[in-house]
């Protein structure tokens, strides 16, 4: 009876690996996706139910270790290089708004925006005064974690 309606089941999890896959782009869901189409067609052979099964997983686990990592190479080669959100501000710099501390201050980055923030553990200073630069080295929840940029003295 099983083997009998397998191909309906087949056509199940196809459909919902495909539709998965259309969400999420990582290509795993296409390569079950993929391996089920294998499953369904040794059923149409008339092959029982678990060997379809075997058929199937051994398909799909060889597709993701095989193709799986090619096509998301070409997938992400067209990718934009441009560091956006967080990873944008890392390396900014800025001036200070409000006097820096290791507790907190102000600063305002070159993008214009004001953000909360606190000296990195790494600077010697203990503070850094309105209208000083700063150098954005890491985001903090909220908070920029600033050091101050030296000053170079004319020769």
């Amino acid at each position: 009876m099983l083997t009998q309606y397998a191909w309906i089941v087949w056509l199940v999890l196809i459909l919902a690996f495909a539709t998965i896959e259309v969400f999420t782009l990582e290509m795993t869901f296409l390569m079950l996706a993929l391996g089920s189409v294998a499953g369904l067609i040794s059923g149409l052979f008339g092959i029982p139910w678990w060997a379809q099964f075997l058929i199937a997983a051994v398909v799909a686990v060889g597709l993701i270790l095989t193709l799986r990592p090619s096509l998301l190479r070409l997938l992400r080669r067209g990718a934009d290089p441009a560091r956006s959100n967080i990873d944008a501000l890392i390396g900014a710099d800025g001036q200070v708004v409000l006097t820096v501390t290791g507790a907190g201050g102000q600063v305002r980055l070159q993008n214009g925006d004001v953000w909360t923030a606190r000296l990195s553990p790494i600077t010697e200073q203990t503070d850094v005064a309105v209208g000083e630069k700063i150098l954005v080295t890491g985001i903090d929840g909220a908070t920029a974690v600033v050091v101050p940029v030296e000053r170079s003295t004319p020769q």
